[in-house]
Order: structure tokens, then sequence, then C-alpha cells
């Protein structure tokens, strides 16, 4: 795929400068172009040329990666060349139900006996090759397809796939910023997992060089390109509960172990399991299954909790809605800390400052299984918890939006009032999809609405959340200083100290 890159990284390397197979045969094909009847043309109707096609590595293919990367093989537009995981098989995944995953591989392929021989939820880097080769194989008469890589390493597949246009980040937390950066100095797209960093100081660098590289980035946010998010921008700029000065969020989160200690023994390395890699940037520690697969969210080291986790999903919407920027203060409670994991549960309160003539806003966060206060309006008969235990309250000076922890089904309380409402004018502009975005930007199109620009300061206050876990007081933060004024405790926590060389990639930024 040609790139319509304005200007690219000084880092590019000058093996990765030189003319390309694909660039080759997309010149021959130019100066053919007048005796040659269109590729497109004779593959009917939605047919992609291969060399119009984004190419991809999906790095990280556990079951979410393995998720995302068989979205990402129905799109038309894209064609995944290599998948990279530090691990190369195992059936020990979690799922959202039973044979989840395995069933979203049989109708992808279209193959009801796909996985027949695993003993659980499966992923690593061979069965996505496998999975990802059988998908393309069914184009070909023969029915085999062999043109996908298979890397342990990420900078492997970085430097060997000189045709390589992006990336798609699924890792644990501690690994987005150090891949997705040193991703961008190649000149290649992200598309990274949410929580977009794992540090508020990283969430800074990934946004600045995103706008320094130019290269289309994206956080999974999908919200950010819904109806339901346009819905409540308008509903809120429209002024129909007024100026906004309080927002209530809470999640069901966590559903992974946490306000836990470290374990006190150690256990085998799995067959296949490159441990000292996916620690990576991280502490070394022994090998322990209290870690992985999943549960490594409510470790400080790795994850970023039941806030990191959900956090930037229902903040993408209010950040949207509200105008948001950085917050000016944050403070939480929480149950019983612990030095290495996340408590089991707790409230953060965050002041954001006035913006114009939109009043400050107070956002307060529920996990663990809080709630915050039920309002009057709601009535007796309606839970807050809803069909999925979590929400959203907007509470304005003339009224309150009550809506789905994403921002879906808005609706105005008391209920009754929504018999009479009359929506404002749908005036803002509609997305062509969340992934699609990402994909029209890597082709020069204008950047995905989950831009690692504006996912950046939308990190930054959820992270700010998950330092003031860990701190005490209210803690005051001055964001352009990127520094507490009131807490050296706090500061430290800005940014985490990378084990080895692996910090080389932000260090340099």
């Amino acid at each position: 795929m040609k790139t319509q890159r304005s200007s690219q990284s000084s880092t590019l390397k000058q093996d990765e400068k030189s003319c390309s197979r694909r660039a080759f045969l997309e010149g021959a094909a130019s100066a053919l172009a007048f005796t040659m009847v269109p590729r497109h043309v004779l593959g009917g109707a939605g047919y992609v040329a291969p060399s119009d096609k984004v190419t991809l590595a999906c790095i990280g293919v556990g079951a979410q990666g393995t998720r995302v990367m068989m979205d990402f093989l129905k799109l038309p537009g894209v064609q995944v060349i290599a998948v990279c995981d530090v691990n190369r098989q195992s059936s020990d995944y979690s799922e959202w139900g039973a044979n989840e995953l395995r069933n979203k591989v049989r109708a992808l392929l279209k193959d009801p006996t796909w996985g027949s021989q695993f003993t659980g939820p499966t992923a690593g880097r061979d069965p996505a090759r496998q999975i990802v080769e059988a998908y393309y194989g069914r184009e070909k008469a023969s029915g085999q397809f062999h043109g996908c890589a298979a890397y342990t390493d990420f900078r492997d597949a970085l430097h060997q796939e000189k045709d390589l246009d992006g990336v798609v980040v699924c890792t644990p937390d501690h690994w987005h910023a150090p891949i997705s950066m040193t991703a961008m100095k190649m000149g290649k797209h992200v598309y990274c997992q949410k929580a977009m960093t794992h540090s508020v100081f990283e969430a800074r660098c990934m946004a600045d060089l995103a706008r320094q590289s130019k290269v289309a980035t994206q956080v999974a946010i999908g919200n950010s390109a819904s109806k339901s998010t346009r819905l409540l921008m308008e509903w809120v700029q429209a002024g129909v509960i007024g100026p906004v000065r309080r927002v209530e969020n809470w999640s069901t989160r966590p559903f992974w172990p946490q306000g836990i200690d470290r374990p006190d023994h150690s256990e085998p390395v799995p067959e296949g399991l490159d441990w000292n890699l996916w620690l990576g940037p991280a502490p070394e520690r022994p090998f322990n299954h209290v870690y992985l697969p999943f549960v490594w969210r409510g470790w400080h080291d790795f994850g970023n909790g039941a806030l990191g986790d959900m956090g930037q999903y229902s903040f993408d919407t209010i950040f949207r809605v509200l105008k948001l920027s950085a917050p000016v203060s944050v403070e939480a409670s929480s149950t019983k800390r612990y030095p290495e994991t996340f408590p089991e549960a707790s409230i953060v309160r965050w002041e954001f400052p006035a913006r114009g003539e939109m009043p400050p806003v107070h956002v307060t966060w529920y996990d663990g299984g809080l709630r915050p206060e039920r309002p009057d309006e709601l009535g007796d008969s309606v839970d807050l918890t809803g069909e999925d235990g979590e929400g959203l309250l907007f509470i304005g000076d003339r009224g309150t939006i009550m809506c789905g922890f994403e921002g879906e089904n808005p609706r105005l309380l008391p209920e009754s009032r929504m018999k009479s409402f009359e929506p404002p004018p749908d005036n803002l502009p509609h997305s062509v999809g969340h992934y699609q975005e990402w994909i029209a930007a890597a082709k020069g199109g204008p950047p995905g609405l989950a831009n690692f620009e504006f996912e950046g300061p939308v990190a930054e206050a959820v992270l700010l959340g998950n330092i003031a876990l860990r701190a005490d007081g209210r803690l005051r933060w001055d964001s352009a200083a990127l520094k507490f004024t009131n807490s050296n405790a706090a500061q430290q926590l800005v940014s985490v100290e990378y084990r080895g060389d692996w910090g080389a990639a932000i260090a340099s930024t």
C-alpha cells in the first residue's frame, strides 16, 4: 500500500527506504496502465488489489489480540502479513463464554471443526498464523495460503517485514508504549489496545511522537465512533440538561484478582513461553500463573487495574461530550491497599477546570461493586446496575442524562421526559467505522477519532486516578509541567522505570 505520509521519521533505516518488491510492482503496473485492464475491474465489486491494501503485523495474539486480528482480517483493505507473540501456543486463555473464542474462529473460517483438538481457549502465535492462512486460503483455488510469518520478538517483525505498513498492538499494558513508539519511529501506522499506555509520561510521549511522525494512530475505543456518543454530544451542546457540573461513572470490574500479595514461590515456565520477553520492560520476577493470562491486569507492573482497563472507554465519551482538558486535581479512596496490586474496590474523584462558558466538572469513578448515590429522578423501578451493571450519569443544572458505560442508550431522567423530548438536529459528522477510520487514515485520509493525540489526555486523566489510588490526599496536577505540585511521592509514579535498555524508545523522544 503506497501510503501518503507528509513527513517520515528521520530514524528510518536505509534498508527501509530502499525500493520494496511492492513498490517495484506498483511502478511496473503504472508503466503498463495504457495496455492493461485494472485489476479492480477484473476482481469485481469490492475487490481491492494487493498493492492497495494496508499490510499489518498483529503483535500480541492472545485471546483479545486474536479477536481483534479476526476483525481486521474481514476488512477488504487489509492484508495481515505477520503475527507476533511471546507465547507459541496454549489453551488456558480467558474468554467471554463457553467456547466463545473457538466459535468465533469457526464462524470466520466457515469451518465447524476448527480447534477440535484443543483442550480449552487456545491462542498464541502458531494458532494466529493458522487462522490467517486458513482465512486467506479460502480465496485460493488450491485452498492453501502460506504468506503469514510468525515472530516471537516484535523487533524482528518490524525489521524483517520490509513491506509492512502498520501494526496492531494487543499486548499487556506495560508493552503498549515501547512497541507503539518503536513502530512510529520506523514510520509504521499503529493501532493500540486500551489503556493507551501504562504511565502518564508514556501517554504524553506517545501523543507527541504521533504528532511528529504523522503516521495514522488509533486506540481501541470504538465508542468514539458510535452514534450514542454523537447523540450525547448533540444533547449537551444544545443545552438539553443545562450546564453539566457532575458526572458519575461506575463499572463492575475487576473480573480478575486484585488486592493480593506477590506469591512466595515460583512455578515452571510453560513450554513455548518466552517469560523474559513477556516481562520486557517490567522488573524481573519468577514466573507464576498468578500473572497470566489476563490476570496481569491487577498488577501495578503490568496492568492498570479496573480503572485503566475500562476507564478509557467511558472517559473518551466524557471528554468528547464535555470538551474536557486535563484535570487540576484527583483523589481516591479504596479498600485495603497492597504494594503490588490494585485494591478490590475504589472511588476516584477528578476536578476539571472551566472551558470557556462551560463550568468546572467533577467526575467520580466507582468500581468493585460500588455505585453512586441513586438520583431521585430515577424512581424506584429502575436499577442503577442496568443490564450489565455499568453506566454513566451526566448531571446538569436542568436535568440528568443516564446512559450505558460507553454512552449507549442515552435517556433523560426522569424517563417521562423522553416521551415529549424533541432531539436537537443531527448535525455532527458520522463515522465510517472505528477500524475503517484508521485504515482510511493510513491511506492518507483524516485522522481516526481515537487517535493518539486525542486519547493521550484521556489516558493521562485515567492514569492520574491510578496514581491517586497509591498516594495520599488530594493531588494537585499541573499538566503543562507534567507534575504534581503538592506530592513528591505521587510524582515518582508519573513515569515507570524500565528494565535494561527497554526504555530506549521512550528516552529518545
